[in-house]
């Protein structure tokens, strides 16, 4: 069984304290006491060594809060006895050697190194000023050895503490910075799945409220043409459902074999774009510039659904029948400008209504994937939007060439 002493010394510090100051006093008293041979010299009874042993073991219990005080305290103690030639050995310097350890755990390392240094050249000093029966050489070695030892000991046992508080403190950035991560992920996706719902919706819905318009009129006006419009309202219902449940469709789990997963739209379904436009009255004129390029998943699915916004805008505020759409190739870039010859309609020329999200949601998406976006009146009336993509998200930025102003 392994025991967590550090867990001990948190719950029951007290209790610690007076186990180390009972122990280190013990070793004072043994050696003091026990026969054959006390270690004090002719004239200095063994109650002198058992009391210095009893103060430097009392003071330990002073080391939490003043560990620096702990160690000078107990060095005088040790000093004390080597001044009246009493033979130093880790047993009377128990309480010294401890408050050394003590020091270097709980301070920093210039300061453990310090005391241990000015603690060790003391007690050498002192115990050289007298005659001793032992060799010097023996002596030094061993009275260096002992009183760095501890010093030492603690600075390892504090440097391996900061390792693990660091190391713990970075597992908990990390798990930290995993979650933000993930719900950055979260939110990006959730504005994507906005982006995409609202581009689907609004094209639909505005279509359908366009030929819905043109079948009363045609009721009205001419009934033998209703039908033909009513049709091709139902096919734009039908499929706005079909892209819902598409959308939708990705929300789902893995599990759900049950939902759509058709493929995204891109600029090979244009002219089925361009079919639902004219069925509800706007007469598309394409004109392509450069050889084509294929263009990346996601880039292909931005550059159909901006132009499906651009399209629908034409569709509900331009006030005319007829667009031009632009396609401009070259290595690395597409180029797309749609433009119309009706009024343009702006938050500016607007003041009863509240401006839509229909610019900021295509400049957002534009930027997503790399590319940019430019939109406002044209020179010579109407409204043009100008969008710039890159064949792959990897591409540069394009040059003014490669993207005109609008």
């Amino acid at each position: 069984m392994i025991i967590d002493w550090r867990n001990i010394s948190r719950r029951y510090p007290r209790a610690v304290d007076c186990a180390l100051a009972l122990l280190t006093f013990a070793m004072g008293v043994i050696v003091s006491t026990v026969p054959p041979q006390s270690p004090a010299p002719p004239g200095v009874p063994d109650m002198f060594l058992v009391a210095m042993s009893a103060v430097g073991s009392a003071f330990l219990f002073l080391h939490r809060e003043h560990p620096r005080l702990t160690t000078l305290i107990t060095t005088m103690c040790a000093l004390a006895l080597a001044l009246v030639g009493v033979q130093l050995n880790p047993l009377l310097q128990a309480p010294c050697l401890a408050a050394l350890f003590l020091l270097a755990l709980r301070t920093d390392r210039r300061t453990g190194r310090i005391g241990a240094f000015a603690a060790t050249a003391t007690l050498l000093a002192a115990s050289l000023a007298h005659d001793l029966m032992v060799p010097w050489g023996v002596f030094t070695i061993g009275l260096i050895s002992w009183t760095l030892l501890p010093g030492a000991v603690g600075d390892a046992v504090r440097s391996n503490r900061e390792y693990l508080a660091a190391a713990e403190a970075r597992a908990t950035l990390a798990e930290h910075t995993r979650e933000e991560e993930a719900l950055r992920r979260v939110g990006e996706e959730r504005m994507r799945m906005a982006r995409e719902l609202h581009d689907v919706v609004a094209h639909h819905i505005a279509l359908a409220a366009t030929q819905a318009r043109t079948a009363t009129y045609f009721m009205r006006h001419h009934p033998e043409r209703a039908p033909e419009m009513l049709e091709n309202l139902c096919d734009s219902t039908d499929e706005a459902l079909r892209e819902l449940r598409a959308t939708v469709g990705l929300l789902r789990q893995h599990s759900d074999t049950d939902s759509s997963r058709d493929p995204a739209p891109g600029l090979d379904r244009f002219p089925d774009l361009l079919a639902s436009f004219e069925r509800a009255g706007l007469t598309v004129e394409v004109t392509t510039e450069g050889e084509k390029q294929p263009l990346s998943p996601g880039v292909d699915l931005t550059a159909y659904r901006i132009l499906q916004e651009a399209l629908t805008n034409v569709t509900k505020h331009a006030g005319t029948h007829s667009a031009a759409v632009h396609l401009a190739y070259t290595r690395s870039w597409v180029t797309i400008t749609v433009a119309d010859d009706g009024r343009p309609d702006t938050p500016a020329s607007r003041p009863g209504r509240a401006p839509g999200y229909g610019l900021i949601g295509m400049r957002e998406r534009a930027q997503s994937v790399g590319g940019r976006l430019q939109a406002g009146p044209g020179a010579e009336g109407g409204f043009t939007v100008t969008l710039g993509l890159p064949v792959h998200r990897a591409a540069q930025h394009p040059t003014h060439q490669e993207v005109p102003h609008p």
